[in-house]
């Protein structure tokens, strides 16, 4: 069988890591997850810093490497980027293709107060590979974040097997 590359694709506090996490163990799964890098290499790195300084792009750049390099070799792969453009999607979509790989999309969707409610929780327990963010960030970033059409959807295949809760975004903090 394909390997699959595995994308969980929502706002922060919908579930991604904890998802990600989760499929890594069952997969089983290579998993990188960017803010983890990040943390670790530059464990001063504001949230700012973190999403506009020129970081980002470079350990993302690194982990689709490992990740194709993972595919090649026939192993699954989950990056755990969050994902909000259709345009970052369609490129993963075709970049892991391309490495013959299968790709699932899991789409992790929260009413804005309830994500709110997981990244405050989040901020209090000061997770290691995580950033502390505001809820004006949460605000500002919902309004960039572009939702996956049931078009866009379809041009996916069949990950894992979840539960209902889990594909609705009911993971987000556990």
């Amino acid at each position: 069988m394909s390997p699959t590359l595995h994308l969980p694709c929502g706002l922060p506090g919908a579930g991604k890591t904890t998802l990600a996490r989760r499929i890594e163990g069952e997969a089983p799964a290579l998993r990188l997850t960017g803010d983890e890098w990040l943390k670790a290499l530059f464990p001063q790195m504001t949230t700012q810093e973190a999403e506009f300084g020129p970081y980002r792009a470079r350990i993302e750049k690194l982990q689709w490497n490992l990740a194709a390099r993972a595919l090649d070799l026939g192993r699954d792969v989950v990056l755990d980027w969050g994902i909000w453009s259709r345009a970052e999607r369609d490129t993963l979509r075709a970049g892991a293709r391309q490495h013959g790989a299968r790709v699932a999309l899991y789409f992790l969707d929260a009413p804005i107060e309830e994500l709110w409610a997981r990244v405050s929780r989040r901020n209090a327990r000061a997770d290691p590979g995580a950033f502390v963010m505001t809820r004006d960030d949460l605000i500002r970033w919902a309004g960039q974040f572009e939702r996956p059409t049931a078009e866009e959807l379809r041009q996916y295949d069949s990950g894992l097997d979840l539960p209902a809760e889990t594909r609705d975004g009911g993971i987000g903090d556990k």
